[in-house]
């Protein structure tokens, strides 16, 4: 039996680069902007791996234009399914995780959500406002 690469546990395989994807952004808050736990918590984003295997997602990283950014933490993303990155504050699941911020992140006007690997080697963005919502997969 072969031991494979570490790089391969960290999805830096194309096929596993190509197929954990930003899936959507409730960058809006629905209701009030009241800065409660509730409402931070109806800011998210979901990260989807589209594949059928699972990727490592530690040291992954999901950022904003201003630069704020979430790194997951021994996070391991199964196939075919969705984790769910909150604002504000909670308790990690195997689909949603929290920030733990006290305020909001995403700019209602325009922003872009960048994921990138450990490596700092974007894997995909989304950005909205200015001329609509954009979508940028990186192949």
């Amino acid at each position: 039996m072969t031991a494979l690469p570490a790089s391969a546990d960290h999805g830096e395989r194309r096929d596993d680069r190509r197929q954990v994807v930003i899936s959507d952004v409730q960058y809006d808050s629905p209701g009030r902007d009241d800065h409660s736990n509730r409402s931070l918590n109806r800011e998210w984003v979901d990260i989807t791996n589209t594949g059928r295997r699972a990727v490592n997602l530690d040291g992954w990283t999901l950022s904003d234009r201003d630069g704020n950014t979430y790194t997951f933490d021994r996070f391991r993303l199964d196939g075919r399914s969705t984790v769910r990155v909150h604002t504000g504050w909670g308790r990690d699941t195997r689909t949603d995780v929290y920030q733990d911020l006290s305020d909001y992140v995403w700019d209602d006007r325009s922003d872009r959500a960048t994921l990138a690997n450990h490596r700092g080697r974007v894997v995909d963005s989304t950005s909205w406002g200015g001329r609509g919502h954009h979508h940028h997969h990186r192949r």
